[in-house]
């Protein structure tokens, strides 16, 4: 019997950047014949240069906490009129992961995903991505925003210059940090041990910020604590973490696809 027979798909953004990153997928799943639904966080409902120009001083979205995100998603899904299968990236990736552990999807896949509580990396490339923009030792009040730099290292590196200069306009928008704390701790909690609907990881090989070892860790999380669920993982080789806006992010759609329509 399958088990995913859902034809809507939630979309769940990121950290540092607009939903609007989802096009191309939205486009992809409804030519498919699925209803796609793409919705920015609390406080990002903005073009990423009107969210850009609100920076640092936009206090509404500083004081955005992390649980406020899946709150947000988990009462969008309520609304619906079926479970929709989960699809997120980055710390969308975490967020599907808790929705799926609510029981409000039907499927999820977490692509480049923050990792839950707990799951750790000491690589060099993670810890020097994040640590500016969690910024220990700065203020909770204002948000952060990527310097281009902090982009080519994080998210576009291998990239050509003119194609990182185009995708930091087009894309990156100011964080809180409350926000992106927030998987540190409680709010990033997950039971490996909970039965869940089938799972999917994604990661790429030159992902500086969410490393493959990172997700693969998330990933044997699950696969280590009960053989009852449906878990599974794939890495693609010279993929960064901005995935979804590479020319080739067909790729991930199309293994995303298969992955519904296998289960």
């Amino acid at each position: 019997m399958k088990t995913i027979n859902s034809k809507t798909i939630l979309f769940v953004t990121g950290a540092f950047v607009s939903h609007n990153g989802w096009e191309n997928w939205k486009r992809f799943f409804e030519s498919k014949g699925y209803t796609c639904i793409v919705e920015p966080w609390p406080e990002k409902n903005g073009t990423p240069k009107e969210l850009r120009d609100k920076q640092p001083n936009d206090f509404g979205l500083a004081n955005l906490q992390y649980n406020d995100v899946v709150d947000h998603y988990a009462k969008i899904i309520r609304s619906l009129p079926e479970k929709p299968i989960l699809i997120g990236h980055s710390l969308g990736g975490l967020t599907v992961q808790i929705l799926l552990q609510r029981g409000l999807g039907e499927a999820a896949i977490a692509i480049h995903s923050v990792p839950p509580q707990g799951v750790l990396s000491f690589e060099p490339s993670f810890i020097r991505s994040l640590w500016k923009p969690l910024g220990i030792f700065s203020s909770l009040k204002k948000t952060h925003l990527m310097s281009f730099s902090e982009w080519q290292y994080a998210f576009t590196n291998g990239m050509s210059l003119e194609d990182q200069k185009e995708s930091y306009g087009n894309n990156i928008i100011p964080e809180s940090r409350r926000a992106i704390r927030g998987p540190l701790g409680s709010a990033g909690k997950i039971d490996f041990k909970k039965p869940h609907p089938p799972l999917l990881f994604i990661s790429g090989s030159e992902d500086h910020i969410m490393p493959a070892s990172l997700n693969f860790s998330n990933y044997k999380k699950y696969k280590n604590s009960h053989n009852d669920s449906i878990t599974e993982y794939k890495e693609f080789k010279g993929k960064n973490h901005f995935v979804l806006g590479l020319p080739s992010w067909q790729d991930e759609a199309n293994f995303s696809l298969d992955f519904i329509n296998k289960y």
